[in-house]
């Protein structure tokens, strides 16, 4: 640890730094409607089902994610990541046969049968059940996004195989509302969407980063606590970043609370 980071950690008595990404899964912040999203998403992939997860940047998806994987046991399930979401067809069939260690050569049919015999492997040989996650799904064509009909196709549609859980912003849903896209949206059993958070859950959020820190006091006053849900909106990300940039205006003031003049400041030195 820094210099800098070590007078930090002394100034606010915290043991980590906080407000960071690096936080433990057994550490991350799940109100009752993440859970309750998150709930519905697990059941789903339990049962070899497609679903997908909705919500604009910086409400959680990445957050949610970690937690189902933390509750898919590698001895059962087998998570391959997929977050390059740009591309043709047969570059969405090798990247996730790159993933998957499968040969990513040839045409797009013939990835296909490939990543298909693979997922027939490991779920009948190996008796692990796959799962692709694709994050920033909303970058995904409408042909592309095809796919999922294609890949989780087996024995004229009569068998469940692999689970694709979709994971974008709001595009992804109204993308998947067209008509083209039916087929698609009728493999999905669950569509949970997450939203910003309130001014309760914000402060509720914001002491939960501040006790998991170590810190022994509040290090925001009440004013400040408003500025940053009002300078967030309730955005994780956004109260993440002002926060964290906020404590560091306010320890170079010398002040071990931080006031709403402090946030004010610290928005001038953030992108939100």
């Amino acid at each position: 640890m820094g210099a800098i980071a070590k007078d930090f950690s002394s100034h606010y008595t915290c043991h980590i730094l906080p407000f960071t990404r690096e936080i433990p899964v057994d550490k991350l912040f799940l109100l009752p409607f993440l859970v309750e999203a998150g709930d519905a998403l697990l059941s789903a992939l339990r049962n070899r089902m497609c679903v997908a997860l909705f919500g604009p940047a910086g409400v959680g998806k990445s957050v949610l994610i970690r937690w189902l994987i933390s509750k898919l046991p590698e001895s059962r399930f087998r998570i391959h990541y997929v977050k390059v979401a740009d591309l043709s067809k047969r570059d969405m069939c090798r990247e996730i046969a790159d993933i998957m260690g499968v040969a990513s050569s040839g045409n797009y049919p013939t990835l296909v049968r490939r990543l298909q015999d693979r997922f027939l492997i490991l779920q009948d040989n190996e008796s692990v059940r796959p799962i692709i996650v694709i994050d920033d799904a909303h970058h995904m064509r409408p042909d592309v996004l095809g796919l999922l009909s294609v890949l989780t196709n087996f024995e004229m549609d009569s068998r469940l195989v692999v689970s694709i859980l979709l994971v974008g912003q709001p595009p992804l849903r109204r993308a998947l509302e067209r008509e083209e896209l039916e087929e698609v949206t009728g493999r999905l059993a669950h569509l949970a969407t997450l939203r910003l958070l309130s001014r309760e859950e914000s402060r509720d959020y914001i002491k939960h980063r501040v006790n998991i820190a170590g810190m022994r006091s509040m290090p925001f006053d009440d004013q400040a606590l408003e500025a940053l849900y009002e300078t967030s909106r309730g955005n994780l990300r956004a109260i993440d970043q002002i926060a964290l940039k906020t404590l560091e205006v306010a320890h170079a003031r010398g002040c071990k609370v931080a006031d709403s003049n402090h946030v004010a400041e610290a928005r001038k030195l953030v992108c939100l």
